[in-house]
């Protein structure tokens, strides 16, 4: 759950004004004292998460994925050392969809 900015504003006026220690001013709103040691530096909550792949190098996939169009996401897995998870994520990031093409695999 998200608390509102107004919340959090609150929470930190007090705690400055009152010169509360996290632990207090955390007690004193029912909150823990880790959001209220976060929300000293930054009171906004985040929009969005803009976090980069950072163990699947998104060229190589997609070279894979043209190479081994019908390969399944464990044996990518397999090729790029993680997860079937990190891989449909990776995928989704480059937009390409998990259905296989049924008459690529009979040759003929």
């Amino acid at each position: 759950m998200t608390y509102s900015t107004d919340f959090r504003r609150k929470v930190l006026e007090v705690r400055e004004r009152d010169g509360l220690s996290f632990e207090k001013a955390a007690t004193l709103f029912g909150v823990g004292k880790s959001s209220v040691q976060r929300r000293t530096e930054r009171p906004e909550p985040c929009r969005s998460r803009n976090k980069p792949a950072t163990k699947i190098d998104m060229d190589p996939l997609a070279q894979d994925v043209d190479l081994y169009p019908d390969a399944y996401r464990y044996e990518r897995a397999e090729r790029f050392g993680c997860g079937r998870r990190g891989i449909g994520e990776a995928l989704k990031r480059l937009e390409i969809s998990r259905k296989k093409n049924f008459f690529a695999s009979e040759g003929g």
